[in-house]
């Protein structure tokens, strides 16, 4: 459904994309994931038309967006990181204007208008100012601009900053509504949001495509660098002569040791689910009680720490 391919941007000599390659398919949630300044609201205003890549293509549903804009836009509704909305207008007056922008026909327009603003719930709030609308609804009022004409392809740029938690609850259930019709792009640097919502994960650091796939794929990537929390009752010198004897430690932290008791956390290199039956095994031979023993598995967020380190050094909000 989109293809980007080799997409290159350069401000001056800012290299903000370098050579992005990914596709989209029809029918998920994906989310777009990087730091800020990692190239992420660049990639979707290329995408949507909104600016021109320095080398490279976006294709949407086989249509060029730089040689077939019209036709390709018609695939896509966006809705910018801040909605573009006229503060003196109505909701109805709003949207009522974005779908004449949209070309919808007359004498669908109306019916259009009101799928749109029942979808996103702002029956409520139809007839007052945009101006006087909180930031939620502001929100929820971009969303139905983007959702109008019902184009295959929904993509949002972190619609989620600034909201309050229940407003930020809200939105995340419109976008799983949305998903049932349609494609959705997700953009955030939220990584709880990404994994919640999104089927696949493309993670995006110094304008190239990092890693993609699942969530359950890309915590996958970390397997081997589990690592386990014990407390054991016993002293240090005592604790380390029975782990020298236990194959798969790669390394031990000591955290808290005391004549009667140490907190350590180990790192392994085998799989840590063995290495905590020797251990238990070790320790329950020689009388030792261990009195905590935790495994520590690989998250989303330790894939996104690793894959984009160095990125916060060159942030550059592009």
């Amino acid at each position: 459904m989109i293809e980007v391919k080799h997409l290159t941007k350069k401000y001056g000599r800012h290299l903000a994309l370098d050579d992005l390659y990914f596709t989209v398919e029809k029918g998920q949630i994906y989310g777009f994931l990087g730091p800020n300044g990692a190239g992420k609201s660049t990639t979707m205003n290329i995408m949507t038309g909104y600016i021109s890549a320095t080398d490279g293509e976006v294709l949407i549903d086989g249509c060029s967006i730089l040689e077939e804009p019209e036709k390709a836009k018609k695939c896509i509704g966006y809705l910018p990181e801040i909605p573009p909305l006229y503060l003196d207008m109505t909701v109805m007056e709003y949207l009522n204007f974005v779908a004449e922008l949209k070309k919808i026909p007359k004498d669908r327009r109306l019916a259009e208008v009101k799928k749109a603003r029942n979808l996103v719930k702002l029956s409520d709030v139809s007839n007052r100012l945009i101006r006087n609308l909180s930031k939620g609804y502001r929100q929820r009022t971009g969303l139905a601009a983007a959702v109008l004409g019902f184009p295959d392809i929904i993509i949002l740029d972190e619609p989620t900053v600034g909201l309050d938690p229940k407003q930020i609850i809200e939105i995340r259930e419109l976008i799983r509504t949305l998903a049932k019709d349609h494609t959705v792009i997700l953009s955030s640097h939220i990584l709880a949001e990404v994994q919640e919502i999104c089927d696949y994960v493309l993670i995006i650091s110094k304008g190239r495509l990092a890693a993609s796939g699942t969530p359950e794929e890309l915590e996958k990537l970390s397997q081997g660098k589990e690592s386990i929390e014990l407390t054991i009752k016993a002293n240090k010198e005592t604790i380390q002569t029975i782990l020298d004897k236990i194959s798969g430690i790669q390394n031990i932290t000591w955290q808290n040791e005391t004549n009667d008791a140490c907190d350590i956390l180990i790192e392994t290199s085998d799989l840590a689910q063995k290495v905590c039956e020797d251990i238990s095994l070790s320790f329950a031979t020689e009388r030792i009680p261990v009195t905590k023993i935790n495994i520590l598995k690989a998250t989303l967020e330790d894939i996104f720490l690793e894959l984009t380190e160095g990125d916060s050094k060159n942030e550059s909000n592009l």
